[in-house]
């Protein structure tokens, strides 16, 4: 009997005494059924260690059945149905958390204990603080892509959400201004390539006439900024003798995100040929319908540097980057800035928090609408165009009725400015970031310039808190820099 795979096999291999010759009908019968070469593949795939790719063959095997797998539109629908249900209640969840523990500082920030413990005495301290988050975030942005390239995205998705999880966490027992700015920092490393990287993930799974809709569900702010706003006026009234409403509100909210680490690591599929929820049929359809639009490739092509190249020199990874800072300047303020203005109105910090959900919950209304009607007319552009409107019109009210008291009106027209605001920069995330994934090709390209799009945003995003730094006159000219 022949040797066994020899050790650094990263798949088993049988023994050709256990393969079966098939003849050319049953042959022509597995290819159009989706599963031939698959079959000739045995064994799980297996990785040497945790940082080894996976098996390239496996790949290769599922994609040449894509190639030839027959099926109807009622099995490509139970398919996507299958996805949805799995890899998109995964990227929502894990989406949910990364908000929760990126933004709760904006929650906290309105309360006084929270800025006593941390040495918060003044705006500048504060705006700095918002600051350093994307120091790291922008530097590791686009390393970060390539390693989830490398090792799949359910082990660089645990990496990344445990990373910052234990960094959201420590805020619980630390204490004074330079803890503040190092735990910054180090969520703003974990949360390095998550977003990018979860639009690239999903470039995998969905057609681009899928894309902007599945990204308005999962990847933009306003679902979990109504949740965290919910979760925030509940948990800051907690008080033990051990720990006050703002530690409560930062461990609740860590605790999850851990064990959504764990989660993403065992439930979630790195790539469709690895997903041991669909049967080799199943996985066969699921290559086949993004290889027919927009064939993605999961290893082979550009490597990292001639991707970053290619990226470098297309126009329109630098027209996508431009558009996304613009609005990113808005986004950067308003997630952490939100409690701030609404308590500004005059309202209590614990109202002020209550009084976020509305304006998130409108919001993820109208990030939907526009994501699901630009995937239904094929349209990026317009929508861009109406999203920035609004968003701009809610700017130049705050600015025009800032300083004016808090009349009844002037409150009622400030507040509603801020749901024209919120609506307006969250509903552009998805249109600008499927756009890109849906121009950049091959995917070797599309990771890097995902996160060249995000990453040098990003750098903007450095900036963007500086922008409101006239507390005094309720924030008139930090409003007129963000509407221009």
């Amino acid at each position: 009997m022949p040797a066994s795979s020899p050790p650094h096999s990263i798949r088993s291999e049988p023994r050709p005494a256990e393969k079966v010759e098939e003849g050319p009908v049953v042959k022509d019968s597995a290819l159009s059924d989706g599963t031939f070469h698959q079959s000739q593949v045995a064994g799980r795939p297996e990785r040497k260690h945790f940082f080894s790719p996976p098996d390239a063959a496996i790949a290769d095997a599922v994609n040449k059945d894509a190639d030839n797998v027959e099926f109807t539109e009622e099995e490509e629908r139970a398919v996507r149905r299958k996805i949805d249900a799995r890899v998109l209640t995964l990227v929502v969840c894990s989406y949910i958390f990364n908000q929760f523990d990126r933004t709760n500082i904006g929650n906290a920030h309105v309360l006084k204990a929270f800025n006593e413990n941390f040495g918060i005495t003044n705006n500048n301290k504060w705006t700095v603080a918002l600051s350093i988050f994307y120091v790291g975030y922008c530097i590791l942005e686009m390393p970060a892509n390539v390693l989830q390239r490398y090792i799949g995205a359910n082990r660089f998705f645990f990496l990344s959400l445990s990373w910052w999880g234990i960094a959201s966490l420590s805020f619980v027992y630390a204490k004074g201004y330079a803890a503040l700015l190092v735990l910054r920092v180090l969520l703003g490393i974990g949360e390095a390539g998550y977003y990018a990287g979860m639009i690239y993930y999903l470039s995998f799974w969905y057609k681009r006439s899928e894309l902007a809709m599945r990204i308005s569900l999962c990847m933009t702010g306003t679902l979990p900024g109504a949740i965290g706003g919910l979760l925030a006026f509940g948990l800051v009234r907690a008080h033990t003798s051990l720990l006050t409403g703002w530690q409560f509100l930062f461990l609740i909210e860590a605790i999850p995100t851990l064990l959504m680490a764990v989660a993403i690591l065992l439930f979630l599929p790195s790539f469709p040929f690895t997903a041991s929820f669909l049967t080799p049929r199943e996985k066969a359809i699921a290559q086949a319908r993004v290889n027919r639009d927009h064939r993605p490739q999961s290893h082979g092509g550009m490597t990292g540097w001639a991707g970053f190249k290619a990226v470098v020199n297309d126009l329109n990874a630098w027209a996508l980057m431009i558009i996304y800072a613009s609005f990113n300047v808005g986004v950067a303020t308003i997630s952490y800035f939100l409690p701030t203005l609404i308590n500004e109105l005059g309202f209590t910090p614990l109202a002020s928090q209550g009084l976020t959900v509305a304006p998130y919950a409108v919001g993820w209304f109208m990030v939907f609408f526009q994501a699901w009607h630009s995937d239904r007319t094929r349209d990026r552009g317009y929508h861009i165009m109406l999203s920035t409107a609004i968003s701009t019109v809610g700017y130049i009210v705050l600015a025009a009725l800032a300083g004016r008291g808090n009349a009844s009106r002037m409150i009622g027209g400030r507040y509603f400015a801020l749901f024209l605001v919120v609506g307006g920069n969250y509903s552009l995330f998805p249109l600008v970031m499927s756009w890109a994934a849906n121009v950049f090709s091959p995917t070797s390209k599309r990771g890097v310039g995902t996160a060249f799009i995000v990453s040098i945003s990003n750098c903007v995003s450095i900036a963007s808190p500086q922008i409101y730094f006239d507390s005094e006159e309720d924030f008139r000219d930090g409003h007129a820099i963000a509407a221009a």
